[in-house]
């Protein structure tokens, strides 16, 4: 059961994740809840590699345990970012889970993993979606169209691994 879940669980996670980020942007999550949500993100993130560590040793899968590892010291950097109420550490943490996964996706494609088109694409999307959201002023229509686009663009590519 356990690798039934690390397999399809972040089916449900990504856009539940991008959801969240867009909801605390606007203000309808609390800095503590946020918080907490980075320390569990953080938890996952570091169980989900450990178990999966020998699983994930070549190809796609050696790149996007790096992509994992990086991302756990994002989000690591966007808790200390809530307690030491840091703009700038913030911003590195949302734009790096942006940008991470954009690239994963693209490179999952070029290595030929199916539907290329898929990965193409969530990693073209959710990299226009970084831009968007660095370009356009925070709480600005730019930042959630950037959020929605980067939500869109992960959760396509992990639904492609996910089915095929």
């Amino acid at each position: 059961m356990l690798r039934r879940l690390r397999e399809n669980g972040p089916v449900v996670l990504v856009p539940l994740a991008w959801s969240f980020v867009a909801a605390a942007h606007f203000g309808f999550v609390a800095r503590r809840t946020l918080l907490v949500a980075h320390v569990v993100m953080a938890t996952l993130l570091l169980a989900f590699a450990v178990l999966s560590w020998t699983d994930m040793r070549a190809g796609a899968l050696l790149v996007w345990r790096r992509i994992i590892v990086a991302g756990f010291a994002f989000t690591v950097a966007g808790a200390v970012g809530l307690v030491l109420s840091s703009t700038p550490l913030l911003w590195v943490a949302a734009v790096g889970w942006m940008l991470l996964p954009a690239a994963g996706l693209w490179d999952t494609g070029r290595r030929g993993a199916r539907p290329a088109r898929a990965y193409y694409a969530g990693g073209a999307v959710s990299a226009l979606g970084a831009v968007a959201y660095v370009v356009g002023p925070n709480g600005s229509m730019a930042t959630l169209a950037g959020l929605a686009l980067v939500g869109v663009g992960q959760t396509a590519g992990i639904v492609a691994a996910v089915i095929y």
